[in-house]
């Protein structure tokens, strides 16, 4: 299994960046690098099919702080050292990419655009939010109780819950997705620490570092997505200097198990400008 969908999965490789072995997928050879960044309690393997599909480009996806085979390390909680950790994989790796981030890959996206504009000339953020409320924050604070406490089944029925919220046409896939997110959190220490971070941005939004963003940036959204609905987006379009909305229609927050095709075929046009 390759993520959410069924297909090929993408060879890894590993290199020492920073204080981490960072774990990532690579295909292709064509063309400015392309880099995928997964959201929270997931792993490179999500955007597996988007790498198969688009493999007449350069795509590389990356094991995120304490997510799949990346060890958590010494975390913070905090965008700056995520950011950091994306600047550290484009200087070693790859290095100045379009970068195209999913939910806290996407605010991940967004800081370093707004940090090392050099590095990100192309930002693309997929299902994501610059601010949270009040009752989102909340959220982030059960849930990192729930990880922090260290039960292997009452995780797996948090993001069983959570998952199912977050399909809308595919709820076939449940128990796949569940196991992959599973797999992807380990020992939760990235968990923890990826909740850690989008529950600081109750109190340290990202929205007023948008404006600095000289760099086109597109926005993908979901129709059904009620986790970072159209009004998430919004704050954003208007807050951009340039950006333009993409939608995915009939998907939730998990688009990439409800329509991996069709979050392709957005990218594809969007890739292709």
């Amino acid at each position: 299994m390759a993520g959410y969908t069924d297909g090929a999965e993408v060879p890894a490789r590993t290199a020492r960046l920073g204080d981490l072995d960072v774990t990532w997928s690579e295909r292709g050879r064509n063309g400015a690098p392309v880099v995928f960044l997964h959201g929270l309690a997931e792993d490179r393997h999500t955007w597996s099919y988007q790498q198969n599909a688009l493999e007449d480009l350069h795509t590389y996806a990356y094991d995120l702080r304490g997510h799949g085979d990346t060890p958590a390390g010494r975390t913070d909680g905090t965008l700056s050292q995520l950011g950091g950790d994306l600047v550290a994989f484009l200087d070693a790796v790859t290095g100045p990419a379009t970068c195209v981030g999913f939910s806290l890959g996407g605010t991940v996206v967004l800081w370093t655009a707004a940090h090392r504009p050099d590095l990100v000339p192309h930002p693309v953020v997929v299902a994501t939010s610059t601010v949270v409320g009040r009752a989102a924050a909340a959220f982030y604070e059960q849930r990192r109780a729930i990880a922090e406490s260290g039960d292997r089944v009452v995780i797996e029925d948090a993001l069983r819950e959570d998952s199912a919220g977050a399909l809308v046409g595919r709820a076939d896939l449940l128990e796949r997705v569940v196991a992959s997110r599973t797999k992807a959190v380990g020992g939760a220490e990235g968990y923890v620490n990826g909740l850690r971070t989008m529950r600081a941005l109750r109190e340290e939004p990202l929205t007023p570092l948008l404006e600095g963003i000289t760099a086109h940036v597109d926005v993908i959204g979901g129709e059904f997505d009620a986790l970072c609905p159209r009004k998430a987006a919004d704050i954003m379009l208007t807050n951009l200097p340039d950006a333009a909305y993409h939608e995915v229609p009939g998907v939730g927050h998990l688009m990439n198990a409800d329509d991996p095709a069709g979050v392709t075929t957005v990218l594809r046009t969007i890739l292709a400008r």
